[in-house]
């Protein structure tokens, strides 16, 4: 497996594990939000059920103090003891009917016969607690709601009671007269708390008054510390004890004038709740390990069946990119890898078709315009040839005439000579061994091949090039080439003009720049200004000049480009190797002994 198919293995996996934790991740978040809020409505509606079911139990104990208070105040013979204002006597007769009709009461609740002022008179169950004040200073304050019962809390003493008040009346000459008063209650201690707990589901009860605590079902510390965190924060919808958190419910308690004695706190507990969350992070965890384990387990089974015939055709690509287009792919299949191996197949065959033909009518072509080309350039020197033999064979002349006759049909039969020494350099490779040459000689002997041109076009040569630039080169083919660069220049400039040649060092090559004052070159050819055959505004010539000397400077191990920002005009930059200084000194050495 190379290092690519790794790499495509690694992409998908690591793909397929993000995009897996992700989901699992946002998952598990969304569950977990979702259980949180579940959970604190949960919790929010069990603390209301616990006070509902809190005012349930307080109401009903509060009606069965009531009813059993009504149904003694109302028997007469318990009546006619009451108007005795005898404690013997109304102990023994409210007494036994007390014993008969609670024993559901008489556990937890007292059962008290005061006077109009609220002084004790008697108790009726022998069992109230020595906590239960003697005097109930609260009966004067509620005489003008009689003789209806009035009900309520009480604080006296430190100690917190939930009272019910039955009037007794007696008959009188006047009409109904105030004899007693029945006090019925409980004191809200820790056990009343512990059990409103028990009939509430295990919700924990705080009954307080400022910093006084009457009853709770918490510890201590619990206590103290919800009781701060209430003083602080009161309306908070959770309340934390520095353990655990809570949801709390706050009611106040209301005594017989309607006045707030204290508060009662009911508080639900998050730990269960923690618990189940818990749990569930857990099971999220666990099957997110799980089903990522089985999606990299599959994500690795599914990129080995992906990356395998993709390996494959990456073979394959390579083998046509050498063009080697006999390569064919194994079809083994008639999914989508299959019919793609059959089409590359086809593919490559149809390139292979392709490049044949276009092989062969390149072929065709380049012989075409080769033809072409060298008819076209051959008939004007002909012609010429041709037409001065013509006048020299059936005309007389004089020798200034025939002088002239003679020197066109010398440069018409050069010009045939030229033509034919490119048709020979297409196909030329480096012939001769190269030498330690002076740029600036090899461009004089360029230009002196090309005097008679210039002065006949009236261009005007510069060139600047230094004694101490030196090549090692093949002296004729640099020549050549530097005439083809002067030579393109003068085709441009018919009505004269100028060319430079100038030269410098620059990192161990010289950096050589042609350049004249004609139109430049067109953008129309700038792409395929090296490619044979190809010419622009020039009247002769195949089109092969810069190609060849181009490939010549390549070969020199040069390149050879035109320049964009030129100017007017056009500018050919020629890149060269300069020679060793080690050879130059060999050279310089052998030229000295020589003499």
């Amino acid at each position: 497996m190379n290092l690519s198919r790794l790499t495509l293995l690694q992409k998908i996996w690591l793909s397929t594990s993000v995009a897996l934790t992700v989901l699992f991740g946002a998952t598990g978040f969304i569950l977990q939000r979702h259980a949180l809020e579940t959970t604190s409505r949960s919790l929010e509606e069990e603390v209301k059920a616990s006070f509902q079911a809190y005012e349930s139990v307080w109401r009903v104990r509060a009606e069965m103090l009531g009813s059993v208070a009504s149904i003694l105040s109302s028997t007469p013979n318990v009546r006619s003891a009451f108007g005795t204002r005898n404690e013997a006597a109304i102990r023994d007769t409210a007494g036994e009917l007390w014993l008969k009709i609670s024993d559901s009461l008489k556990e937890t609740a007292f059962f008290l016969v005061a006077d109009v002022n609220g002084a004790t008179i008697t108790s009726l169950d022998n069992t109230t607690p020595a906590s239960v004040p003697l005097f109930w200073p609260v009966v004067r304050s509620v005489r003008e709601r009689f003789p209806r019962q009035v009900s309520g809390f009480f604080v006296h003493e430190g100690q917190l009671f939930q009272l019910v008040l039955t009037p007794v009346y007696s008959d009188a000459a006047a009409g109904p007269e105030l004899v007693n008063v029945l006090v019925a209650g409980y004191t809200v201690n820790h056990l009343v708390a512990q059990r409103l707990k028990e009939l509430t589901g295990g919700s924990d009860f705080l009954f307080f008054a400022g910093e006084r605590v009457f009853a709770s079902t918490l510890n201590d510390r619990a206590t103290a510390a919800l009781l701060e965190a209430m003083r602080g924060n009161g309306d908070a919808a959770l309340l934390s004890d520095g353990v655990s958190e809570y949801a709390p419910l706050r009611r106040e308690l209301i005594d017989m004038q309607g006045r707030p004695v204290g508060r009662l706190a009911i508080f639900r507990s998050f730990e269960g709740a923690r618990a189940r969350i818990s749990e569930l992070r857990r099971d999220v965890v666990l099957v997110w390990l799980g089903a990522m384990t089985l999606g990299l387990l599959f994500t690795y089974s599914l990129a080995r069946r992906i990356v395998q015939p993709i390996e494959t055709l990456d073979r394959a690509a390579g083998e046509v990119a050498r063009q080697n287009y006999d390569f064919r792919l194994p079809v083994r299949s008639q999914d989508e890898f299959g019919r793609l191996a059959a089409t590359f197949n086809t593919m490559c065959g149809s390139i292979r078709a392709a490049r044949d033909e276009l092989i062969r009518q390149e072929r065709i072509s380049t012989i075409g315009r080769l033809a072409s080309s060298i008819v076209h350039d051959l008939r004007n020197p002909l012609g010429a040839i041709y037409g001065g033999a013509e006048m020299l064979v059936d005309t007389e002349l004089p020798p200034p005439q025939v002088k002239r006759l003679a020197a066109n049909i010398y440069q018409a039969s050069r010009r045939i000579q030229e033509l034919l020494q490119d048709l020979v350099n297409v196909s030329r490779g480096r012939s001769k061994e190269s030498e330690i040459c002076r740029l600036k000689e090899i461009v004089q002997a360029a230009l002196e091949n090309m005097q008679a041109e210039v002065r006949e076009r009236a261009v005007a040569v510069a060139v600047e090039v230094s004694e101490e630039i030196e090549l090692k080169a093949e002296r004729a083919r640099m020549e050549r080439v530097f005439m083809n660069l002067i030579g393109n220049s003068l085709e441009a400039m018919p009505g004269g003009g100028a060319i430079s040649v100038t030269a410098r060092l620059e990192n161990g090559c010289a950096l050589v720049e042609v350049r004249d004052t004609g139109p430049g070159v067109s953008r129309e050819i700038r792409g395929r200004l090296f490619q044979p055959f190809v010419s622009y505004g020039k009247k002769n010539g195949l089109g092969l000049g810069l190609a060849l000397s181009r490939q010549t400077v390549l070969d020199h191990g040069g390149d050879m480009w035109a320049a964009e920002d030129s100017g007017s005009g056009a500018c050919f930059v020629l890149r060269l190797p300069a020679a060793p200084a080690e050879e130059t000194s060999e050279r310089e050495n052998s030229g000295v002994a020589a003499l």
